[in-house]
């Protein structure tokens, strides 16, 4: 049988990990996790990361992942840091010599036996009771790439629905065309990320559609010019954005041998009619 080490939560890291609480409220957890002290914080967070539901798992190993350097620091401080939270956070690079150098002077926190199972008890004051016990398996702290690999379909879609800049630039590229057409309707996604996927030669075609589809996208000039050099964007859309480019450009499109001879013979016309 594994060892098991008992780890103390305050009651406010208790509301969100206890038997019996919701999922909503375990991933609504990730983001309270900011307002608490470094100690709760790093602790919330590393109690989320081995939660069942892979929403919350991930939301949580995300915001481990962007832990401030000083919020780690006062964690390493504390002589009640968990040396199973420690080898978390050490996979964290910017953490990684601060782990190291507290490591090699802290003795009790090096020698963590292979396949440990953490218990966690609840540090309730006395007139609440005892509090309850969450336990979890220790696991290897995935990278982005890694979960990714073993993420069901339903899963990543939620990730490129709600998912940060890495994961939209990890999915997008996914060969399920659900997943990768998700990232582009990602409320958080940029018009800067979508010129990057256009000028990246991006060979979904759902994804071109939609980039045309959207409006406020389209409003923008370098947006509508890539989509132009793009051999795989409708050819129609392609016309229509050529009667807003500049003469520059059209100069450049009417020369062009790497897109459709169709567009670049009708930059020529437009070009010329300009010129009148």
């Amino acid at each position: 049988m594994s060892e098991k080490i008992k780890l103390k939560i305050s009651p406010a890291v208790a509301v969100y990990v206890r038997p019996g609480t919701s999922s909503e409220i375990r991933l609504a957890g990730c983001a309270a996790a900011a307002g608490m002290l470094p100690f709760e914080r790093v602790t919330l967070l590393f109690c989320l990361s081995k939660d069942s539901e892979s929403s919350v798992k991930l939301a949580a190993i995300e915001q481990l992942e962007l832990l401030p350097e000083d919020v780690i620091a006062a964690y390493l401080d504390s002589t009640d840091a968990h040396p199973s939270i420690l080898e978390a956070l050490s996979r964290i690079s910017l953490a990684r010599s601060l782990i190291l150098e507290t490591l090699s002077g802290r003795p009790d926190l090096s020698n963590k036996p292979d396949g440990i199972a953490e218990k966690f008890d609840e540090d309730e004051p006395a007139s609440e009771g005892n509090g309850e016990s969450l336990k979890v398996e220790d696991e290897e702290f995935l990278s982005k790439y890694k979960m990714a690999q073993i993420m069901g379909i339903g899963e990543k879609i939620k990730m490129a629905l709600t998912g940060d800049k890495e994961w939209r630039s990890l999915l997008v590229k996914d060969a399920n065309k659900l997943v990768s057409a998700g990232v582009i309707k990602n409320p958080r996604i940029t018009e800067a990320e979508v010129l990057a996927m256009i000028k990246g030669g991006i060979q979904n075609d759902e994804i071109m559609r939609l980039i045309c589809a959207n409006r406020e996208w389209i409003k923008n000039y370098s947006i509508r010019k890539a989509l132009i050099a793009n051999n795989r964007t409708p050819i129609q859309n392609a016309m229509r954005y050529l009667e807003t480019m500049g003469e520059k450009d059209l100069a450049s499109f009417a020369k062009s041998k790497n897109i459709s001879s169709v567009i670049s013979t009708m930059a020529k016309r437009i070009l010329l009619n300009k010129k009148r």
